[in-house]
């Protein structure tokens, strides 16, 4: 017998027991289904995870740190990431454009309203990235010389602006807090009044002559000196402020390693807020003093170190030669793009789970089969009985039940892959809904691609074959004569 005589005689038999065929078939639908809903919410968010990288061109996307003296003993020794390292790293084939994380605290006045904030500042070819391109009101500013700023949707909410296309062209000034060196020194020299000759009436100079009282007046006065140079530092700070125009409005986002403050500055322009002293954090200072530029002077560029640059790279050059090119200069990388193959990696396990739950539903719906084809067998040994008496060898009886069994997990599966897909269009909606009573920018959560729709008939055909193996072996060892003269 052919394959389509096989499928035609199947379908015949399963057309006379309707109700036994739709049970069973139901059966599969409903394990299918539920397969197919898990497997889709699992599709699903690994497609919206792959478009929000796609969307911000991380997979050319690389950050570079120095190296973290907490963990490597060598450190030390290892190269500084400043001006001279981003103009190295610049030049590594592949490498498109190159910017350093460089952000500050300042105070924003927009209008009649006054926020704190932070800003960054940025190169304008940065602006040619992706993660930068997308502005919701505007355009970028035309140099890094121009005085002009880009701010979040977030920062205007703040200062209570809703429309981002209402703020472009409008006066923003920025001011900043700086410590100076210069300030820290001078009260070391003078705190509250107290001069250095107060100071020295306090100081018996006839016991200097012993080493004990002479050790704790170096040590008192040491004390003094670091306390009122970092008062003096901390507190004693200038405002420096400027007026520019904004000229973007940027959608405020949050991605983790790859940091976007609120306010955007040209390069160029941010130098005179970077130049007149330290930010007034403690962490700069800290920064300052373990790279030996505490006491440099403002203008020495090539001094300044950075926290963390950012590379954007050719999508066709592979980012593991990026990765080890950086690295063998001395620096630690972060790849976007091998942060996603482990995303996909975990995925998978979770579609394993997901896929295992649904398998143990598809099981029992199995044995529905297995019972349909062992009571068929018993309703049909007159007809088996005939058809081997006509020349229908064992392998020909067992092809039948097997393709029965094939047909009836065909059907149960693409109507348990209509089922699931209603179900997930049904939970996305209420999802959707959720996510915007909530303010919560709305996705589709669920996913049908096509590789999970093969998967679904592969899986449902080929569980319910194998549920038929047993009653086809049974059915193929029928005794023709027995069968006919029992009848």
């Amino acid at each position: 017998m052919t394959f389509r005589d096989l499928v035609v005689i199947s379908t015949g038999n399963l057309r006379r027991m309707k109700l036994r065929t739709f049970l069973t078939s139901a059966g599969v639908l409903i394990a299918i289904a539920a397969f197919v809903s898990m497997l889709s919410f699992g599709a699903g968010s690994q497609q919206n995870i792959e478009q929000q990288f796609n969307k911000l061109g991380l997979f050319t996307t690389m950050h570079v740190y120095p190296k973290d003296r907490s963990k490597d003993k060598d450190s030390s020794s290892s190269p500084k990431l400043n001006k001279e390292a981003i103009e190295r790293i610049a030049k590594i084939p592949g490498v498109n454009l190159i910017y350093a994380y460089d952000a500050f605290s300042v105070d924003v006045s927009i209008g009649d309203t006054t926020v704190k904030s932070k800003a960054q500042a940025l190169t304008s070819m940065a602006f040619q990235t992706k993660i930068f391109s997308t502005l919701l009101a505007g355009t970028p500013f035309k140099s890094d010389t121009s005085r002009e700023v880009i701010v979040s949707d977030e920062l205007l909410e703040d200062a209570g602006i809703d429309s981002p296309k209402s703020v472009i062209g409008m006066p923003i000034v920025i001011s900043v807090k700086v410590s100076t060196i210069d300030s820290g020194l001078a009260h070391i020299l003078v705190n509250k009044g107290e001069t250095l000759l107060d100071r020295a009436k306090r100081i018996h100079f006839d016991s200097l002559f012993y080493k004990t009282y002479r050790a704790h007046v170096i040590r008192t006065e040491a004390n003094e000196i670091v306390q009122r140079f970092v008062k003096g530092f901390m507190n004693a700070q200038e405002v420096i402020s400027d007026t520019l125009t904004i000229c973007g409005v940027r959608e405020s986002s949050h991605m983790g390693r790859t940091r976007i403050e609120p306010v955007i500055i040209p390069i160029e322009t941010a130098q005179r807020f970077r130049t007149s002293g330290f930010g007034g954090s403690p962490l700069e200072i800290i920064t300052a003093m373990s790279s030996g530029t505490l006491f440099s002077p403002p203008e020495q560029e090539g001094g300044k170190t950075f926290s963390q640059v950012t590379l954007d790279f050719d999508p066709k050059v592979p980012y593991t030669k990026i990765k080890e090119s950086v690295e063998g200069m001395g620096y630690r990388t972060f790849s976007f793009a091998a942060e996603f193959e482990e995303i996909q990696r975990v995925f998978l396990y979770f579609d394993m789970a997901l896929g295992l739950i649904g398998l143990i539903a598809l099981s029992t719906a199995s044995l529905g089969i297995v019972n349909t084809m062992v009571m068929s067998i018993n309703e049909r040994r007159r007809e088996i009985g005939i058809l081997k008496s006509l020349g229908a060898y064992e392998n020909d009886i067992r092809a039948l039940f097997l393709v029965e069994s094939g047909v009836i997990g065909f059907l149960g599966t693409s109507g348990g892959i209509i089922f699931g897909w209603i179900i997930t269009r049904i939970a996305s909606v209420i999802a959707q809904g959720f996510m915007e009573d909530k303010g919560i920018p709305s996705i589709d959560l669920f996913a049908m691609p096509l590789w999970l729709i093969a998967i679904a008939l592969a899986v449902g055909v080929g569980v319910s074959v194998v549920a038929g193996l047993y009653p086809a072996a049974r059915a193929s060892r029928v005794d023709p004569v027995a069968a006919l003269r029992n009848d």
